[in-house]
């Protein structure tokens, strides 16, 4: 396979079926490795449109077809700038023979080659009135239908792919013409229909048409209204011995049609059929639960859900009215009442807007009437949460139904408002008060209790120290579910503990006896973490035993984040003891993970024994973090003696590790917080701390040692003795850092080089722009801007550009970046090469305007937003 795809001549076509053969037939995985990458190389080459074009004229064999109809979509979505303008009429002629000579052969190879074709005539400016081309071209020939609408199916679908930058002013052109032309595509459509009689794939595929048109949101809903296809349409699912294909590609079309008629009153004709149509269907919902069929359960499920979106502002503001008839939330309690948790599901974005929405109105009697309806979900839902009566141990969070679950919680507190609180929360326990339900029923109730806690009025409230005091007494031989369950509730009920503090005592023993089962330690640790948050000036009493458990940390069974947070719980009542307290306590906390940190500095590397400092790193960086008292003016900050302490094992650890980016990092991290809990009580660590960074960034260009540097600017840079120190510092990392960024693909390859690169830099422009602007370093730091303004990745770009707007906004460099653009603007190509009009001078002075005259940087993420969608 040599002389194949990137710079060399053109391979013959046998050396290309052989590539193709091995990447499909070659039982040596590195043959098909090879075969891959080298037909990855000829789709780029230019020799690639020739290549296709000729093996899908000879036409040998399934896969060379594949691969060849595959190569023509690709090349015309990337590299239609390849052909001249006079070979685009021979390229659709050719492709639309293609299709018609292989539409028998394989429905993949037709579906890519539409796809070529839709392409092409969204590029190709001088084709006009394709779909008129194209229906009187092979509407007349039944075999040809089947590819006529694929085309007709995908040419909607692209107008807005991101594989095509045809830019919004040419979209805007298409869509016009599309629309002009929909009534076309109906009258086809309706041909076909009486053509293929119940030819069910030709129905599937009159179906995907359709809904395709109505997504692009240019039918005309009058016309619809009254359209056959619509009754059609229900007919099919109304139908019990419709087939479950035929059954989705009809409820799509559906779902397509409601969504394409959000605006209601501008389409009424339209809305009212499709809505009357709707409400038909809740029989056939009822047979397809009752023969089982989950498919079509769910397909039912979708159309009710869309109906309810789509009259979403009409079932709020004309309550069982007219179009606000409350029976489409009736369908979806129907579905709620599903014994499959997958069916409700579905409608819980509907459910979320609706809560929403009636959030905003704010209107009692519209609250009112919604009151019952809620209700009714709140209980499907706990039904739903229940885990099977055979289930052991804890519930799990990470599977499908733990997922679930989540999505229950949090759309039961967006929804809680409108049945309250207060009165949910009692009558959710009273069921267990009275009754003595089932352990799955106990659980599923406490786990909705817990998601409405937060919520619900503290104020003369007996129902919630009732539940508290009964929580905490649970014997240890209710299954263990309940006791999980039980302890996130309590870590829930936090501020009932703060404002009853005779609860504490007995609180904090319930969770100790969870927090030393190795199933519950981590829900334990989670709620003690929660109770130190809120209760921190009740909790400073029981700080020593906070640090018995933090020294002895490893020994509970514990997720990272749960030891984590435990940690960040004790920081919290560290900070809330006198002062005189907190640098001896701080030196406690910090021992364990110093004594770590220095035990692995002492360990030899060959002894088989894991080095990695991560964890007691990460450990500190959250007990700094946290840590944060109340420090007066004048007063020595408590922390500041116990990190100067520390900063000898950190340097050491840092250097050892100075090659690995993880570790540095976490260690970068670390001492960010550190810097951070002391402010200008760091100083100190200030001219070590530098030097050593500076030291190991020349070795090892980690991005975060830049990141640091923008936080000592941050903190010291209004310093006047410390300008000048760390000035040099960022000139000392602009050398490597550049070095890096010169390499071929720099800015590419280091997107958070450049990001902590430009946050440094904008520090500097905040704290003291004239130290920098004064300094030689700027001139390039500006460069880089510039040439790093084209960079495709979010955080960078966004760095990039916060620098420039802080440094027009100092007003020194307006002038410079207003030519700059200006003479960048200039340089852009005003057609694409398909001839269409990319740009108009308008739109360019219009940009210009905007940016140079903007006052804040979200008006020109808006300027920049809008430009760069006439060049997507």
């Amino acid at each position: 396979m040599e002389g194949g795809g990137g710079g060399g001549g053109k391979p013959s076509l046998q050396v290309v079926y052989q590539a193709v053969q091995a990447l499909y037939h070659d039982p040596d995985p590195s043959g098909k490795e090879r075969a891959s990458c080298w037909l990855g190389e000829l789709q780029r080459s230019v020799h690639a449109w020739e290549i296709s074009d000729q093996l899908l004229q000879i036409r040998q064999d399934v896969e060379s077809c594949y691969f060849a109809a595959q190569t023509m979509k690709m090349k015309i979505q990337t590299s239609f700038y390849e052909l001249p303008t006079d070979s685009h009429a021979s390229l659709r002629d050719s492709l639309l023979s293609h299709i018609q000579n292989l539409k028998d052969l394989s429905p993949v190879i037709v579906t890519q080659l539409a796809l070529a074709i839709a392409d092409l005539a969204l590029q190709m400016a001088s084709w006009k009135g394709c779909v008129q081309t194209l229906v009187e071209k092979y509407s007349n020939d039944v075999t040809s239908l089947p590819f006529l609408l694929e085309i007709l199916t995908v040419l909607p679908e692209e107008v807005h792919s991101r594989s095509l930058r045809i830019g919004a002013n040419r979209r805007t052109e298409i869509i016009e013409d599309l629309a002009y032309y929909s009534s076309t595509v109906i009258s086809l459509l309706m041909t076909c229909v009486e053509k293929v009689g119940n030819d069910e794939k030709m129905l599937i595929k009159i179906f995907r048409c359709l809904g395709s048109w109505f997504n692009l949101g240019v039918l005309d809903s009058t016309f619809m209204a009254n359209s056959k296809l619509l009754s059609l349409l229900f007919e099919v699912l109304q139908q019990d011995k419709t087939s479950s294909n035929l059954h989705e590609a009809a409820s799509d079309c559906v779902c397509s049609a409601l969504y394409a008629i959000e605006n209601v009153e501008t389409n009424l004709p339209l809305a009212l059929q499709l809505f009357q149509g709707v409400l038909t269907l809740e029989t056939a919902y009822h047979m397809a639960v009752a023969r089982e069929d989950l498919d079509k359960v769910l397909n039912y499920c979708r159309v009710f859900t869309e109906l309810c979106e789509t009259f979403l502002d009409k079932i709020v503001c004309t309550p069982g009215q007219g179009l606000g008839d409350l029976r489409t939330l009736e369908l979806l309690l129907i579905c709620a009442g599903h014994p499959q948790y997958e069916v409700v599901e579905i409608s819980f974005n509907f459910w979320y807007r609706l809560g929403e929405h009636l959030y905003k109105t704010d209107d009692a009697v519209i609250h009112s009437i919604f009151k019952a309806y809620i209700q009714r979900l709140l209980h499907a839902l706990a039904r739903h949460c229940q885990l099977d009566s055979d289930h052991e141990g804890v519930p799990e969070e990470t599977d499908d139904f733990g997922e679930f679950r989540m999505r229950v919680s949090d759309l039961v507190k967006d929804l809680i408002f409108l049945v309250g609180s207060v009165e949910c929360f009692a009558q959710l326990y009273a069921t267990l008060k009275d009754g003595n339900p089932p352990w799955e029923v106990t659980e599923a109730v406490l786990f909705i209790m817990a998601s409405i806690a937060k919520s619900v009025d503290q104020e003369n409230n007996p129902t919630l120290v009732e539940v508290l005091e009964g929580v905490v007494r649970l014997p240890e031989t209710v299954h263990t579910a309940v006791r999980y369950t039980s302890i996130e509730l309590v870590g829930e009920m936090s501020e009932v503990v703060d404002r009853n503090p005779q609860f504490l005592d007995p609180v904090l023993g319930y969770l100790m006896k969870g927090l030393c089962d190795r199933r519950l330690a981590s829900a334990a640790a989670k709620a003690i973490h929660n109770i130190c948050s809120v209760c921190r000036d009740h909790m400073a009493q029981h700080f020593n035993g906070l640090l018995e458990i933090a020294r002895s940390l490893d020994s509970f069974t514990l997720s990272p984040e749960a030891a984590v947070g435990l940690l960040k719980g004790t920081a919290l009542v560290l900070a809330r003891l006198p002062l005189e307290k907190i640098a001896e306590c701080l030196s406690e906390l910090c021992a364990v993970q110093v004594m770590a940190l220095k035990k692995l500095l002492s360990q030899e590397p060959s002894n088989g024994l894991s080095s990695d400092p991560t964890v007691p790193l990460d450990r500190l960086a959250v007990i700094f973090r946290h840590t944060n008292p109340i420090v007066e003016n004048g007063q020595i900050h408590p922390c500041q003696k116990v990190i100067q302490e520390i900063w000898p094992v950190l340097s050491e650890t840092l250097n050892k590790h100075s090659a690995d980016n993880r570790i540095v990092e976490r260690c970068c991290r670390c001492l960010r917080f550190a810097v951070r809990c002391v402010g200008k009580g760091s100083a100190a660590l200030l001219q070590p701390l530098v030097t050593q960074m500076v030291n190991v960034y020349r070795a090892h260009q980690h991005s975060c040692f830049l990141y640091l540097g923008s936080i000592l600017v941050d903190e010291y840079g209004m310093e006047e003795g410390c300008r000048q120190g760390l000035l040099d510092m960022l000139q000392a990392l602009c050398i490597p850092t550049f070095q890096l960024l010169e390499q071929p693909n720099g800015l590419q390859n280091h997107p958070d080089t450049v990001d902590d690169l430009f946050r440094l830099a904008t520090r500097f422009i905040q704290r003291s722009p004239v130290t920098l602007l004064r300094s030689q370093v700027m001139i390039p730091i500006l460069q880089w801007a510039i040439a790093a303004t084209t960079l495709d990745h979010r955080d960078a770009n966004c760095s990039v550009m916060k620098f420039l707007r802080d440094l027009i906004h100092t007003g020194v460099a307006n002038d410079t970046f207003c030519r700059w653009l200006e003479n960048s603007l200039k340089s852009l190509p005003k057609e694409t090469t398909g001839g269409a009009i990319q740009v108009t001078h308008k739109q360019l002075t219009d940009f210009h305007k905007q940016v140079t005259s903007a006052e804040e940087c979200k008006q020109v993420c808006w300027a920049l937003r809008d430009f760069t969608r006439l060049f997507r």
